[in-house]
């Protein structure tokens, strides 16, 4: 009977320290799983936000022209690249302005424009991507530079600087300028060389002597 007694008595410590020792582990690994996701979910906010896969170097252009209008410089900064706003930074230091006087044209003349100017010919590899911007102050397209980052589409003008940014091929002007400097050479070759052949011969006197007159 007694160690019928006793044995009872140690499953029930047994079930009891189970029982025990069972909640503080469970408790523990909960509490380390509410901590981590607690921790995943802390770190998310603090991060920026994954990009809109619909964004477009076009619209970033249009996003930084009418921050240029508003004349703010904190949504001008949103849409320059890290290494752009790097660049700003260090041309407001050694210029001495305030930074708002680099801000204020988002390193474009294209902004100086009263109305969104023309935009064409939109080009993307990857995470690069350019834009002609007609530029009527100078009457030209700029191709600016954009890149690609976590929040979207932003203006690359320092990574260009830096050469971390590619261009996606030549944009429109430039095809139209190295189409038009594929004939304008053809056409000088055949003017100099009919000019050559024709040029001795028409300088050259008519009664001319090989001789030298004594």
């Amino acid at each position: 009977m007694k160690k019928h007694l006793a044995l009872l008595l140690l499953l029930a410590a047994a079930v009891v320290f189970a029982a025990c020792g069972g909640d503080p582990a469970s408790n523990s690994n909960s509490s380390g799983n509410t901590t981590a996701v607690a921790n995943s979910e802390n770190v998310g906010p603090t991060t920026t936000a994954p990009a809109n896969p619909n964004d477009t170097p076009t619209e970033a252009y249009k996003r930084l022209f009418a921050a240029v209008k508003n004349k703010n410089t904190e949504a001008i900064k949103a849409e320059f690249s890290k290494n752009s706003i790097a660049a700003a930074q260090s041309q407001a230091a050694r210029a001495n302005v305030p930074i708002e006087e680099v801000y204020k044209n988002g390193f474009t003349a294209t902004t100086f424009a009263d109305k969104l100017p023309e935009i064409r010919d939109e080009r993307t590899n990857g995470d690069m991507g350019a834009v002609e911007v007609w530029n009527a102050r100078d009457k030209m397209w700029e191709d600016l530079p954009f890149i690609r980052e976590r929040s979207g589409w932003k203006i690359a003008v320092g990574d260009a600087l830096a050469g971390n940014w590619k261009r996606p091929g030549p944009g429109r002007a430039a095809r139209e300028q190295i189409a038009a400097n594929a004939v304008a050479p053809k056409t000088t070759v055949v003017n100099a060389m009919k000019n050559a052949n024709m040029g001795p011969a028409n300088s050259r006197p008519a009664n001319s002597s090989t001789t030298n007159p004594k």
